[in-house]
């Protein structure tokens, strides 16, 4: 089983470690940010500490 870095959206390390391998950096946080400003992060209830 893969560590989960983003409890919401499901990344892995090796998701972020993929993305920077393709894009030269990781575009990952720029979804995040786009998803929690849309009010798509559920932080408080996937995250097992609820943060």
């Amino acid at each position: 089983m893969q560590e989960l870095i983003c409890y919401c959206f499901g990344y892995s390390a090796a998701d972020i470690e993929r993305d920077i391998a393709e894009n030269g950096k990781s575009t990952i946080m720029e979804r995040i940010v786009a998803e929690k400003k849309i009010g798509g992060c559920q932080c408080a209830t996937r995250h097992p500490r609820g943060r």
